[in-house]
């Protein structure tokens, strides 16, 4: 009886390995209303295996009838798609995804005087502020708008400093995907706490209540406490925050 048992699993170890060696690579490519298609994620969910769109959308991966493939990306729309034969038999498999559309609300804006870039800690007390004009210019020559030594006027303009500018790609990833995390926790904090627990409770001023969550999500501590979702240890820390944040206000207010 064991014996056939061990001959049942080496027979179903076989046909497994056998089902893996016979993936075919298949080639495709993503469609999409938007010119930025590489560095979109294909995973085969069979296999676990995965790779990376292309310049523009191009990519291949192993795969067999009734595998399934997950396609993803931050800024489109998710989707699955179960493969059969005939997606093996076209030269491309063509993929279309659609755009992520973000809807926004009615913003409604309001001058507050007390709150400001340095005031949120934006902009550090002390460090330089560049006006529209010399931000522009800086972006497109990475250059001080102030003369240079030899007094050409904003000194010697590099071949093309915007190719630098495109090709930090990893370096804006990182820091979209910062934003989106600060977004991630500001949108948990609206929906564990209403507006009367940061006026009644912590005695934020309305007209600040924003500012303090903003000032909240900066700390590395509080978004720690903030991912365990413990809604009794993220009072207690916001409790102390809220605290250092009205000694701000009234400092600003002096």
């Amino acid at each position: 009886m064991r014996i056939r048992i061990c001959i049942l699993f080496i027979l179903v170890a076989d046909a497994v390995f056998a089902q893996e060696s016979v993936r075919t690579k298949l080639n495709g490519k993503i469609i999409a209303n938007t010119m930025d298609l590489e560095g979109v994620y294909v995973i085969n969910l069979k296999t676990e295996k995965s790779t990376m769109t292309e310049k523009e959308g191009y990519f291949s991966i192993a795969a067999i009838p009734g595998d399934t493939l997950l396609f993803s990306a931050v800024h489109l729309e998710g989707m699955r798609i179960g493969l059969e034969q005939e997606h093996f038999q076209k030269e491309l498999f063509i993929v279309k995804m659609k755009p992520v559309i973000t809807y926004l609300k009615e913003v409604v804006v309001k001058k507050y005087d007390n709150i400001n870039a340095f005031s949120l800690g934006i902009i550090s007390k002390g460090k330089k502020s560049y006006t529209p004009a010399e931000r522009k210019l800086y972006t497109a020559t990475s250059l001080s708008p102030t003369a240079s030594s030899n007094g050409m006027a904003g000194g010697s303009i590099s071949l093309d400093p915007l190719l630098n500018l495109i090709s930090g790609r990893t370096k804006m990833l990182k820091k979209e995907l910062e934003v989106e995390k600060k977004e991630m926790f500001l949108r948990q904090l609206d929906a564990m706490f209403d507006e009367n627990h940061f006026i009644n409770v912590l005695k934020i001023p309305l007209e600040y209540v924003k500012g303090f969550k903003y000032y909240a999500v900066e700390n590395e501590r509080f978004t720690t406490v903030l991912k365990t979702k413990n809604k009794t240890n993220i009072e207690f820390l916001m409790i102390s925050l809220a605290k250092k944040y009205n000694e701000i206000i009234v400092c600003e207010n002096e």
